[in-house]
């Protein structure tokens, strides 16, 4: 077979840019795959692009020029959900410009969008829509696909199948009524392929969606079903608590929980075309059994924010006790120190301990945060265990307590990271 090219993945370490790079590169790409962090896309096997796109250099045509030799192809498929104005900016408009005007316009280019930004006045919305019409000026073909799901998942369709696989109850977002023809995110990347080598036609806006509709209460019961799990009764949550939870979710900065989500979920996403390479929900759904990752993977999900919470109120107690105990409470326990030295230690640790409660509240820099509240525990267990041994001996637990909390620590670790 013929070698079609070399194509650019712009954000290919995302959910849908790694299955399109996949994808290309079984169809005999040449790929070179775009991310901020690319490290796992090499290890993978492919030619990587390290670029930050909210960087000033990814403003540059002069940068994108210097990285892309040879690219006769491109695929678009960078994108935020939830963000401020200068990255979504920068994201969606101006790093885009300048890498379309360093390919200049023999390059084929498509574009990965969204169904139902034409009715929205979300930010990510409203961000998509002038990227389109950015891709518009530059004869690119715009791709506005519906609910993604696939094999492995990530965002939102990771928060679908936490939701199915909760015990005793499904939760859905309103009433669950809500209508959805999904598309399966291999065949969106076999549709790219088709794109890009001329087999569709050219620089024109196409909706990408399933050929089964289904509601959003039938859709995560099938999913529960798939895991291989009883039925379950819905829990219809109200829009106005759903929203509070969203806003929960951003302030956390916990992903797909967000006060975007639950807007898109409070309404159908249909796509206006069944593309006749996409399968239906159930077709793909049976592909596949479900394995114990998949299981895992669903029941695990939503223990990210339930670990983190708990570490931080952990914490919390920690720094207000370290901040405001009586001194005639803790000084019993660390004779060998002088008053005002464990005086000071209790109170500055006091200080450290609600930094790490607020951080962990705010999502800041999880996998750093990680390793220091793993560092501050061991600080604790090596310095009491030299100045008062005995508390390892309490009967309630005392220095031995700290075992388990070094093991959920890594394993909120763990499940911070998606990708």
């Amino acid at each position: 077979m013929a070698d079609p090219g070399k194509v650019l993945v712009l954000g290919a370490d995302g959910f849908i840019g790694r299955h399109i790079a996949f994808e290309l590169r079984n169809a005999g790409w040449q790929v070179l795959a775009h991310a901020r962090r690319p490290e796992r896309l090499a290890a993978m096997g492919f030619e990587v692009l390290k670029a930050d796109l909210t960087q000033p250099d990814a403003a540059s045509a002069d940068f994108w020029q210097s990285q892309v030799a040879g690219v006769t192809h491109f695929v678009n498929a960078a994108g935020v959900l939830n963000a401020s104005d200068s990255i979504y900016n920068a994201v969606h408009l101006t790093a885009p410009a300048a890498l379309y005007k360093a390919l200049g316009p023999q390059a084929r280019g498509v574009l990965i969008s969204a169904v139902g930004i034409d009715v929205s006045e979300t930010d990510f919305a409203r961000y998509r829509r002038k990227g389109e019409a950015l891709a518009s000026k530059h004869s690119m073909t715009i791709l506005r696909p519906g609910l993604v799901l696939g094999d492995t998942s990530y965002g939102g369709s990771s928060l679908a199948r936490a939701l199915s696989a909760l015990p005793f109850v499904t939760p859905v977002v309103g009433d669950g009524t809500q209508q959805f023809n999904p598309v399966h995110v291999a065949d969106l990347a076999r549709i790219v392929d088709s794109c890009l080598q001329g087999h569709h036609q050219d620089h024109a806006l196409q909706e990408i969606g399933g050929p089964q509709t289904v509601t959003q209460a039938d859709m995560l019961s099938a999913y529960r079903g798939w895991l291989g799990l009883n039925p379950a009764r819905l829990l219809r949550l109200p829009l106005p608590i759903a929203r509070k939870l969203g806003q929960v979710g951003d302030l956390m900065q916990l992903g797909p929980i967000s006060a975007t989500a639950v807007a898109q979920l409070s309404h159908s996403v249909l796509a206006a075309n069944a593309h006749p390479q996409a399968r239906g929900f159930t077709e793909f759904l049976r592909t596949r059994p479900a394995g114990t990752q998949d299981l895992w993977q669903a029941r695990l999900y939503l223990m990210r924010p339930v670990l983190r919470i708990v570490l931080a109120l952990l914490w919390l107690a920690s720094g207000l006790l370290g901040l405001f105990l009586p001194s005639d409470h803790f000084l019993p326990l660390v004779p060998a120190l002088p008053d005002t030295l464990a005086i000071l230690m209790a109170r500055g640790g006091g200080v450290v301990d609600l930094a790490i409660a607020y951080a962990l509240l705010r999502g800041i820099r999880p996998r750093l945060l990680a390793g220091l509240q793993a560092g501050m525990v061991l600080i604790y267990t090596l310095a009491f265990t030299l100045l008062a041994p005995f508390l390892w001996l309490l009967p309630l637990g005392g220095l031995l307590k700290n075992l388990p909390i070094l093991a959920l620590i890594a394993i909120a670790a763990v499940l911070e990271e998606e990708r």
